[in-house]
């Protein structure tokens, strides 16, 4: 650290301008970076993708993505809605359609009732919005078939998806990140300094930008990838200048010259900063480990968050100190204390009941993580899509009619066209299958084969429904896809093996931990402390998205009923870095004190109220991050965000600030313990 920093300040202007092209370079690329990210959800080699592709190439539809339909109600409802079905046909090209008339669709139309509906499979096209170039046509079908006796509207899973909020560019959710941050900056500094931070962020997001431009080229990268390296870019390049910039101006609050302040600022917060992002570049590697492209990429985009945000914290940083930092100091000049006597009082108190401390935040952390044992993953139900739209009131109007909840997400079954018959008769005897349709017309055969379709009598999303599904798929009556089948195998792709993932990243972090904290407890204190921290994050997860408390009053939606699947292990890579920042942070502090005086008590008083107030501060700007992350409008991005925003308040709040520091109390001299083989291993010196 000591020859970076040197040679950081001998080349302060080539380091300065070569991260200002860096910063340029990714501004004018950004917008091609977006439109080269990817909005496909790949399975290469599971059963239920690999069938999915088939179909689609087959007959053209029955893949993936969901259908549409047209919902009528009034006089003569059944008739209208066969005949939009009709005039779809002909206005879309290559447009599958099931109407009430079809073999095993009467469900479509229920007895005595006033509405109908008609099932359309347009034309997949690429993009986010798989249907983008039909609903228009289809829309305006549906408005056209409209009449004083009858009312027509086009609904379905996807139409009711995209109707949970309305399309914007990420750098609204930056601008709205980067305020809330500039107001706890001007706290934290009370000076000019505060712009150092943003500055450092704003770099760091526009070089990874640029890289993630480079990546692009070589592998498909999701559209999440950009809201997750613009706003955590932002939490975490804030976070780790903020803590270097915190050190230099506490170093010449003390009578340091600038370039000895920032020279000592580098080999105490500069270390910390670099063995923070090893650590959550480490998590994330995690999601690289998974065999699924979508979270492979959401990994590897997310690797250059913290590779980025290091390299500008430990380089920009310093440069920009030694050019102006003293001038930045205005009006403060060298107030640069961090001790904060109310994290002081806090330590103290901690001191003072560290086991009714240690048993009260675990009890409570305990209470928050056991809503986790209900955790059900899937696509969001129906009824975590209904919202005050035409197209709500018409999928409601539809299952309050008596239609199958399982036709707005079907299950497809591709059979023998000359053993058509006898697979109907077997798919409809098993339970919680409310119809199975069979259509003759020429576009659902193709080459002696016939694509069936299986409404579930349950909401594709429900345990029920899952046990429906698995019966089918262990009838071996033929090749079964759809959506829900897909998510079936998401989840065993991504979770089957996941805890050998798990234990490789715990076992890496580990090591890298007792280098830098030189112990064997300290580590292990902190992994156990991570499990806790996370598995309470997602239990608060599910009780607001899976179970409904507060869904609607923080995003004015419904619950979505389950948690998305790709959520708890990305959620799970990003908190598990993440928190490991606050943990070297402040146990990095008590290191340096226990070093210095060889009393645990006092490091943990020195530790907590020297970084108390910067962890606090880091935390608030971080979790701001992620409340600008929620108003994206993908409810998968929402369920991430509130998971991360929660992640992060629990560990900076309950787990650093009072359950670590009790229990480095509780473990005393054991904190500072390093056997030999361990000293070896990480190659530190006695």
């Amino acid at each position: 650290m000591r020859a970076l920093t040197s040679w950081v300040l001998r080349h302060r202007l080539v380091v300065a301008v070569s991260w200002l092209a860096v910063a340029v370079a990714g501004a004018v690329t950004a917008p091609i970076t977006a439109d080269r990210l990817s909005y496909e959800f790949a399975l290469p080699g599971q059963p239920a993708y690999e069938a999915n592709e088939k179909f689609v190439a087959t007959y053209g539809f029955g893949g993936s993505e969901d259908p549409v339909m047209f919902v009528a109600q009034g006089e003569a409802a059944d008739e209208v809605a066969r005949r939009a079905a009709s005039a779809a046909s002909q206005a879309v090209p290559g447009l599958g359609t099931i109407t009430s008339v079809d073999a095993g669709a009467e469900s479509l139309h229920p007895d005595g009732s006033d509405v109908s509906m008609a099932i359309l499979y347009p034309p997949v096209d690429a993009g986010p919005e798989p249907y983008a170039s039909s609903l228009g046509r289809l829309e305006a079908i549906a408005t056209e078939a409209s009449s004083t006796d009858v009312e027509v509207e086009l609904t379905g899973f996807s139409v009711l998806a995209e109707g949970t909020g309305g399309d914007r560019s990420v750098l609204v959710e930056v601008l709205l990140g980067g305020v809330g941050a500039l107001v706890i900056l001007v706290l934290v500094f009370a000076s000019l300094l505060a712009g150092v931070p943003l500055v450092v962020a704003a770099v760091s997001i526009l070089g990874t930008f640029l890289a993630l431009l480079g990546l692009t080229a070589i592998t498909d990268v999701t559209f999440v990838v950009q809201y997750l390296v613009a706003l955590i870019g932002l939490g975490v390049a804030i976070d780790y200048s903020l803590l270097v910039v915190t050190r230099w101006r506490e170093e010449r609050a003390s009578g340091s010259g600038n370039d000895v302040a920032i020279s000592t600022a580098m080999q105490t917060a500069g270390r910390s900063v670099l063995f923070s992002g090893v650590t959550v570049a480490v998590s994330l590697s995690a999601l690289v480990l998974v065999p699924l492209p979508f979270l492979q990429s959401i990994g590897l985009g997310g690797l250059l968050i913290p590779l980025f945000s290091v390299a500008t914290s430990l380089t920009l940083v310093p440069a920009l100190l030694s050019a102006v930092g003293p001038r930045l100091q205005w009006p403060r000049g060298n107030a640069g204390t961090t001790r904060s006597r109310a994290w002081e009082r806090i330590a103290n108190g901690v001191l003072a009941h560290r086991w009714l401390t240690v048993v009260a935040t675990s009890v409570l952390l305990l209470a928050m993580a056991a809503p986790v044992l209900t955790l059900s993953l899937g696509t969001p139900q129906l009824s975590g899509l209904s919202a005050s739209s035409p197209a709500a009131y018409a999928a409601n109007r539809a299952l309050d009619a008596g239609v199958p909840v399982g036709v707005f997400r079907p299950t497809t079954v591709s059979v023998s066209d000359e053993d058509a018959d006898v697979a109907v008769n077997d798919l409809e005897g098993i339970g919680g299958v409310a119809s199975v349709v069979a259509p003759k017309s020429q576009q659902w055969t193709h080459d002696g084969s016939r694509l069936l379709t299986v409404w579930t009598t349950d909401d594709p999303a429900t345990a029920q429904a899952r046990d429906t599904l698995a019966t089918i798929r262990s009838s071996d009556i033929g090749e079964v896809g759809g959506s829900p089948a897909e998510d079936a195998d998401f989840v065993s792709a991504v979770y089957g093996n996941i805890l050998w993932v798990i234990l490789v990243v715990a076992g890496v972090t580990f090591l890298l931990l007792a280098h830098a904290l030189r112990s064997l407890w300290l580590p292990v204190k902190a992994l156990v402390l991570n499990v806790l921290s996370i598995a309470a994050a997602y239990g608060v997860t599910v009780l607001i998205w899976q179970e409904g408390y507060g869904s609607e009053l923080l995003f004015g939606v419904q619950a979505s009923g389950v948690i998305t699947t790709w959520v708890p292990i990305a959620a799970f890579a990003f908190l598990f870095g993440l928190s490991m920042d606050y943990e070297v942070f402040i146990l990095s502090r008590m290191r340096e004190s226990y070093d210095e005086h060889h009393d645990t008590d006092r490091a943990v008083v020195d530790g907590i109220a020297n970084t108390g107030r910067l962890v606090t501060s880091a935390a608030l700007i971080l979790f701001l991050s992620f409340v600008a992350l929620s108003t994206v409008p993908s409810a998968e991005v929402k369920i991430l965000a509130t998971t991360l925003a929660i992640g992060i308040l629990i560990d900076a709040v309950i787990v650093r600030g009072l359950l670590a520091p009790a229990l480095v109390a509780v473990l005393g001299h054991l904190n500072w313990t390093m056997p030999t083989w361990l000293r070896k291993a990480v190659r530190v010196k006695q």
